[in-house]
């Protein structure tokens, strides 16, 4: 497998499955001999945990305050973990990013997605993506997955979870090249075929063949 440094994201409504497949991916890739750096966000660095707790699990936090406060965990991020990993090589697999905070404060908040996306690519210094995982499903069906409720942003209504997906959608549509949506509610071996497969056939992973069962040969 090529060596260089790979960085990928995973999005999507709560419940929709992004931590399998994150698992899935990293145990693949690590088969395949690649160090892999899994990580969150908010929440990957000492102070991304901070500022999770605060804004999931604390009082109030205005919408605006929660778009800097997700952005000052994204700047650091970058910073402390993601860059280092991705210049030694590594390829870096991450629950959520970016698009998240444009979705979820941009859409779901109303706060304006070009203005949350312009605050976020300032955090990053415009660090995207190679590839960015879609796992797409329904409000409903996320908030059946989900069943006891564990923070502030999963309390909201489904007309906000339905907000944010249709955002998630339409930054795919917009940049196809960028992006993979697959269909949440399908088996999860299925799904990880799927990403392999954008991933080899990119060329993102040099030459390698993918497995549907999750092994990756050189």
């Amino acid at each position: 497998m090529s060596g260089q440094g790979l960085f990928i994201a995973f999005e999507g409504g709560d419940g929709a499955g992004k931590s399998t497949q994150v698992r899935l991916l990293a145990s693949a890739l690590e088969s395949a001999g690649r160090e892999v750096v899994v990580t969150r966000q908010p929440g990957g660095t000492e102070l991304g945990s901070a500022i999770r707790d605060l804004v999931l699990h604390g009082d109030h936090v205005s919408p605006r305050a929660e778009a800097l406060l997700f952005a000052a965990d994204k700047a650091h991020h970058v910073d402390e973990l993601i860059r280092p990993a991705i210049a030694r090589g590594a390829v870096v697999v991450t629950d959520r990013y970016t698009d998240s905070s444009v979705a979820y404060q941009g859409a779901g908040r109303d706060l304006g997605a070009v203005e949350v996306h312009d605050l976020q690519m300032w955090a990053v210094d415009s660090l995207v993506p190679d590839l960015t995982v879609i796992v797409d499903v329904s409000a409903e069906e996320g908030r059946r997955r989900r069943g006891e409720v564990h923070d502030r942003l999963e309390s909201e209504a489904d007309s906000f979870h339905d907000a944010i997906r249709q955002h998630f959608l339409a930054m795919a549509q917009g940049a196809p090249e960028r992006y993979l949506v697959v269909d949440g509610t399908l088996d999860p071996d299925e799904i990880h075929a799927a990403i392999m497969g954008r991933l080899t056939s990119s060329g993102l992973l040099g030459e390698v063949s993918a497995d549907p069962l999750g092994d990756v040969a050189p």
